[in-house]
């Protein structure tokens, strides 16, 4: 299924940015919900909600629903930073947690 077809499905999530943050509480990034970011804010805010955390599960899940984007992103490194986060999570990375801002 294509990106735009698996957001579509996913709820519709409130906030104005969502905050990720590192075992050592560091804050690691914001995604806005804006233009530009409001698909990974929507998919980031399902994953949270769904794993309570951005864990190894919920990351695997997210380059799923990311789907032809994910391809793009290994072969541009750089190019779709919301989800290049997530490959080393999946690998077994440290966990982030989000929370709503």
């Amino acid at each position: 299924m294509a990106f735009a077809d698996t957001l579509n499905a996913l709820p519709e999530a409130e906030g104005a940015e969502l905050v990720l943050t590192g075992a050592a509480g560091v804050e690691v990034a914001v995604i806005a919900n804006a233009p530009g970011t409001a698909g990974s804010f929507r998919v980031y805010a399902y994953l949270a909600g769904k794993y309570g955390a951005i864990d190894a599960a919920a990351a695997a899940e997210g380059l799923a629903i990311y789907a032809e984007h994910t391809e793009d992103a290994r072969a541009h490194p750089g190019r779709h930073p919301n989800i290049d986060r997530l490959f080393p999570i999946a690998a077994g990375g440290g966990a982030l947690t989000a929370r709503f801002r």
